[in-house]
């Protein structure tokens, strides 16, 4: 059950029966009772293949469960109300919720509400992540970087659009890093304001390197910002960092300076240097642009300012993509995209060749075309290989059409600020007792059959009528099947994917449109979905690894035909493996499969964490396996977490010192009056220390001061005073280990002339992490004090 961590000193050892046969069919009575006089806890083993299992153990229980029909005979499971113990499923259910409640809870104070909406997914509003080449030649894009960012920190402070994070990531040559993650947004301002532009003598830079450490530190889905005029020294690193876009959703758009300059220049401390960076050095950003759904925006370096809109654009709240396609090689073509009643502030993107030409059609029939700068449509600025297009969509709902007229690669955006969106993952379905379904890490099998999840956001009255996967670049287009599982959430199954490159598209319906008619709507994932002919699989079995220690991952390579795996296939494939750390790793270059070995081939790769690694630490871990021709690649993306071993698990503790309170009977005088409550917060002899002490709820004051207290444990004294007109506090205590305490106070008038003070102590919670216990303290003071 979510929440619930069993602790060993309950626990039925491996050799203790626990169960014993259902009679007739009815297990309610199939605990053994010296179990249940015990107070032991047990769980109920369960395989699909095997019916083997220790004497005397309970099973799961259920048609799938082989090991149910071994004595013990039957189980113990409370799945539904038809399961074994079905009869107390809502009361498992019920204690479930409460358990995940009170770890949920924890977390929050713990980490504050702002963090713990970060970690829910629930952010409201984007991150700003940059990561910049800080070479000799990058003076001008440093500074308008600075420039961009200060404008959107300082335009949204304090509203609902603020970041809700913000991410920094210097590179050059040797180096790149450190990261910066932080939510303070002057502490971003402090760094990006420190950076300078210095050395570069070679040309190329450890551009991916840094790309590679923002897509693990920015959450899923998040825009990120590249600023560099110099080819990528570590191209090497274009497949991982592929397979990171696809596995986060990111969308990554690069600010490329000077391109097309026949000479540019870069000086070191001694002499300058004048080179290039070629129109090939630039597809490696353009290729991997496209893969994210970003774009690559190619300008002067006197022009990056009025390229740096787009910036502006994807820090607003609520935006949207509504169509995107990328035509490579170019063509003249024809594109239609949905305006629907709920998008504003709709902004079209065209990049391409400075030969590009376009039209644009509305709903109504009203045409403009690229030689107007202004119209009734749109108004568009020209900077580069870049038309932005402020589209004037007001009473012009329905279907519009762009076209454009270019034999050169080009690209167009479509987007705009609405509530109503989607997200997706990729599923397979998940064999066992409850027909589920799991998330599936790496890309999808061509030729086989696709599952996504997809779940609409922002409107309960959306009705979804289809979703597709299409290839931008071509006419292929795969119809999905739909399944509603309710509360906006769909299963989607395409049969036969072919092999190719493409996107998601939904569309559909929405009632809550302002217009007396149901406005049709549609919505395009940024990512691209490609197949692949690979299986690569990998598990770690323990997500949290300590400081000094080697961690071993087992993976496997198949290859399939047609969606189904060969089991007679043999071949060689190239190996990679990286992660976003740069901890020492080990890994074969290469593995075979050979004839006989039932079409897989099995590889360790092991991964050495520094004993300084700082606890906290996220580790992206990518594995890939690429075909003998070059051809054909797919990943496995692992994360885990450098956590040293855990060895306080309770709470902190607190004993009241003294309080006082003058607090009069008349509420209509408590402004003149205060009260206060002095406590000692410890963690115990061999606690990690309190780390810190907040108000949650009170208009108080409170101050804190740490003492040595004479068994040698520090002592957090904490003070708090407050009007009496604010007769309630709420503290919340935090040691290093993260186990979290909440003290509630509050005065308490009683029949007399003496307030009275009513204690609660709880001592044994440890932070969802054991099983709770409490006991009560009565004592006459002031203030009532309730620790739990």
């Amino acid at each position: 059950m979510p929440g619930w961590i069993f602790v060993t000193d309950f626990a039925a050892g491996p050799s203790t029966p626990t169960c014993r046969n259902c009679t007739g069919g009815n297990c309610d009575d199939n605990l053994l009772p010296e179990l249940l006089q015990q107070a032991l806890l047990t769980s109920g083993y369960f395989n699909v293949f095997s019916p083997a299992k220790p004497a005397g153990k309970c099973s799961h229980g259920g048609s799938f469960d082989r090991t149910s029909r071994q004595d013990p005979v039957g189980g113990i499971s409370k799945d539904d109300i038809g399961s074994s113990h079905g009869s107390l499923h809502l009361k498992a259910a019920d204690l479930a919720v409460d358990a995940t409640m009170e770890l949920l809870e924890d977390v929050r104070l713990s980490v504050g509400d702002k963090n713990f909406l970060r970690l829910m997914g629930l952010s409201q509003s984007t991150v700003l992540c940059f990561v910049i080449d800080t070479t000799g030649s990058m003076s001008d894009d440093i500074a308008e970087a600075k420039r961009v960012s200060f404008n959107i920190i300082d335009s949204k402070r304090g509203t609902q659009q603020e970041p809700s994070a913000y991410i920094l990531v210097p590179f050059n040559d040797p180096g790149f890093g450190p990261l910066l993650v932080t939510t303070d947004a002057d502490i971003f301002k402090d760094s990006i304001n420190k950076l300078s532009a210095s050395g570069g003598g070679d040309i190329p830079e450890l551009c991916l390197s840094g790309l590679q450490l923002a897509l693990t530190a920015a959450p899923p889905s998040s825009e990120i910002f590249v600023f560099t005029d110099a080819p990528a020294k570590d191209a090497h690193l274009k497949s991982t960092v592929t397979a990171l876009i696809e596995s986060t959703k990111s969308a990554v758009n690069f600010m490329l300076t000077d391109v097309l300059a026949s000479r540019r220049r870069r000086r070191s401390l001694q002499d300058p240097v004048s080179r290039s960076m070629s129109q090939s050095d630039a597809q490696l950003y353009r290729d991997l642009a496209r893969a994210s759904g970003g774009q690559a925006i190619e300008v002067t370096k006197s022009d990056l300012s009025l390229a740096t809109s787009v910036i502006e654009d994807s820090s607003a709240g609520a935006v949207v993509t509504v169509f995107q396609v990328v035509r490579n090689p170019g063509r003249p073509d024809n594109f239609t995209f949905t305006v629907d009643g709920s998008l504003r502030n709709m902004t079209a993107y065209v990049t391409g060749d400075s030969s590009l030409t376009f039209s644009l059609t509305s709903s109504t029939g009203v045409s403009q075309s690229s030689i107007q700068s202004s119209g009734p449509l749109a108004s568009f600025t020209t900077v580069g290989n870049l038309r932005r297009l402020s589209l004037n969509t007001e009473n012009q709902t329905g279907s519009w059409e762009i076209t454009v007229d270019s034999n050169k690669p080009y690209s167009v955006k479509v987007t705009g600020q609405s509530s109503v969106n989607f997200i997706f993952n990729l599923v397979e379905a998940h064999e066992g007792a409850h027909g589920d379904f799991s998330l599936k890490e790496g890309r999808p099998l061509s030729g086989g059959n696709t599952s996504l999840l997809v779940s609409v956001t922002g409107s309960d009255t959306v009705k979804v009528t289809e979703v597709t996967l299409f290839d931008s670049s071509g006419p292929t287009e795969v119809n999905g099947s739909l399944q509603s599982l309710g509360s906006g959430n769909f299963l989607v199954t395409f049969s036969g994917v072919p092999a190719g490159d493409f996107v998601v598209r939904l569309r559909g319906e929405d009632s809550s449109s302002t217009s007396r008619s149901t406005s049709t709507f549609q919505r395009q994932a940024s990512t691209q979905i490609k197949t692949s002919s690979i299986s690569v699989t990998a598990q770690v079995n323990n997500t949290d690894v300590e400081p000094g220690s080697t961690i071993s991952v087992p993976f496997t390579v198949a290859t399939a035909t047609n969606g189904v795996m060969n089991s007679s296939a043999t071949g060689t494939f190239t190996v990679r493996a990286n992660n976003d750390r740069s901890y020492a790793l080990t890994t074969p270059s290469t593995i075979a499969i050979a004839a006989g070995g039932g079409g897989t081939a099995n590889g360790t790769v092991t991964v050495t964490v520094p004993a300084s690694a700082a606890s906290g630490t996220d580790v992206t871990l990518t594995i890939e396996a690429e075909n003998a021709a070059a051809t054909d690649v797919n990943y496995a993306v692992l994360r885990f977490s450098v956590a040293p071993r855990v060895t306080d698990i309770n709470r902190p503790v607190c004993q009241e010192v003294s309080s006082s309170s003058n607090c009069p009977s008349s509420s209509s005088l408590c402004a003149s009056s205060q009260w206060e409550f002095i406590a000692n917060l410890t963690d115990g002899i061999n606690g990690t220390g309190i780390e810190s002490v907040t108000i949650r709820q009170g208009n108080g004051t409170l101050n804190t001061t740490t003492v040595a207290g004479a068994g040698g444990e520090n002592i957090t004294v904490a003070t708090y005073s407050a009007s009496c007109c604010s007769q309630n506090v709420e503290l919340t205590a935090v040691d290093k280990a993260g186990n979290v305490g909440t003290c509630v106070g509050q005065v308490k008038q009683s029949t007399t002339a003496a307030p009275v003070i009513t204690a609660t102590v709880n001592t044994t919670s440890t932070g969802g992490r054991t099983l709770s216990m409490s006991q009560s303290l009565w004592i006459c003071a002031a203030v009532s004090l309730l620790w739990y």
